[in-house]
């Protein structure tokens, strides 16, 4: 409604300039995923508080469950614990994923990937395509990109996505936003920086062979993550 005189007020002329802003954005440059629901803040807040960057340290004898070092192995490990990772925090999230003792962590990516798209889908997961995938995390969902490595005889890859308001642009470029434990651990990376140590993993579109899943967490039934 205008003002006497015929002038806007000011808060008109404000919302007036924010939906102009909006409508002449370029879509690639809009948020691709939808926002991040209080789900998605208690996801955020739940990996942050991981500690990842300290704990699940390659080249470390570790326990899978904590990250910690193994108190009865030491010395030089040639191990990454991107899996270890993964399972130790779909554990603490009520989610179900192939860890240890059922599979060792020599290889268990490749395994998890293997688990994911065979007796996963009966247990709560499903497949979705990266766009997707980055909307669920944004929503809370406990989302997986894993990465099979065609030689068997070396290791796969595996992250958990984490809430990003990147734009599509950016998604298609460089993929969801994730955290990792690996060669490098990241509380928050893209996917193209986590798995560039993996040809042909991502692919800008999400044409390589990284594939999502999600599972829905009933974060209702977990404490609140204190960091």
């Amino acid at each position: 409604m205008a003002r006497m005189g015929g002038f806007p007020s000011l808060s008109q002329l404000i919302l007036a300039l924010s939906l102009a802003l909006a409508t002449s954005m370029p879509a690639a440059a809009q948020p691709c995923c939808g926002p991040i629901t209080p789900d998605g803040q208690r996801l955020a807040a739940f990996l942050n508080a991981s500690n990842v960057g300290q704990l699940w340290l390659a080249h470390e004898h570790i326990l899978w469950r904590t990250g910690q070092p193994d108190p009865a192995r030491s010395g030089y490990s040639r191990g990454t614990h991107c899996s270890a990772y993964a399972a130790a925090m779909a554990l603490r999230a009520g989610v179900p994923l192939l860890h240890p003792p059922e599979h060792g962590q020599r290889d268990l990516a490749n395994a998890q990937f293997l688990w994911l798209e065979g007796p996963g889908a009966a247990a709560g997961w499903r497949p979705v395509d990266a766009e997707t995938a980055q909307g669920f995390a944004n929503q809370g969902f406990f989302v997986l990109a894993v990465f099979e490595n065609p030689n068997p005889a070396k290791p796969g890859h595996i992250a958990i996505l984490r809430p990003s308001e990147k734009s599509l642009g950016a998604l298609q470029t460089d993929g969801p936003e994730e955290a990792q434990a690996g060669e490098h651990n990241f509380t928050a990376t893209s996917i193209a920086h986590g798995f560039a140590g993996h040809r042909g993993a991502w692919r800008p579109g999400g044409t390589g062979a990284i594939r999502f899943f999600a599972h829905k967490v009933d974060w209702t039934h977990l404490p609140a993550p204190t960091s």
